[in-house]
């Protein structure tokens, strides 16, 4: 049970702009407690988006730092929702579920690897070390690192925003038709 009640586009209360907003979205329980934030809302989502639909950074090494981010975090709902984007952009099984170990497993390349030393960096300590750092700008351009970097402290925010408001995950039968539409192509 979240701490705060879901949001209806249909609540007076709400923000009109968060409430046109969350009216267009999928019915994702994140969006709904989300809602009641009013014009960050909007913000929040606008950035999501730039970091999962429009940036540079392969989209598996993306998903690997996110779902890194949700099992340090101990985000269940954020582990949950990013290891289905995960599968849907390819991602090995086998590399979905060493992420649970992260950088010391085997299965995982050099790259690989400096990705998940750099999230953990961060999560644990906020800053990496030169030498974590320097690892990962090796595989990467400016702009790859910057949103690398933009992403790990954006779902640090998104954990510590679904554990605090005890976000549940939503029920099978939504997930598979939101699912379904995002393949479609409607975000």
């Amino acid at each position: 049970m979240p701490r705060i009640p879901y949001a209806d586009p249909s609540d007076p209360t709400l923000d009109p702009d968060a409430a046109t907003l969350l009216a267009k979205l999928p019915p994702l329980n994140i969006m709904k407690i989300m809602a009641h934030g009013g014009k960050a809302f909007g913000a929040f989502t606008r950035m999501g988006t730039a970091l999962l639909y429009k940036g540079k950074l392969d989209p598996i090494l993306r998903e690997m730092a996110i779902v890194r981010v949700g099992i340090l975090c101990k985000a269940s709902y954020e582990v949950f929702q990013h290891e289905q984007i995960s599968r849907d952009v390819g991602m090995a099984e086998d590399k979905l579920q060493a992420l649970k170990v992260g950088a010391d497993d085997p299965i995982f390349d050099a790259t690989e690897k400096a990705v998940l030393r750099l999230t953990d960096e961060i999560v644990n300590n906020i800053k990496a070390t030169d030498e974590t750092f320097a690892a990962a700008a090796q595989y990467f351009d400016h702009q790859e690192m910057v949103e690398l970097v933009m992403c790990i402290g954006f779902y640090i925010t998104a954990s510590v925003f679904l554990e605090n408001f005890e976000v549940e995950i939503e029920p099978e039968e939504l997930l598979a038709g939101v699912t379904m539409a995002n393949k479609g192509g409607k975000k």
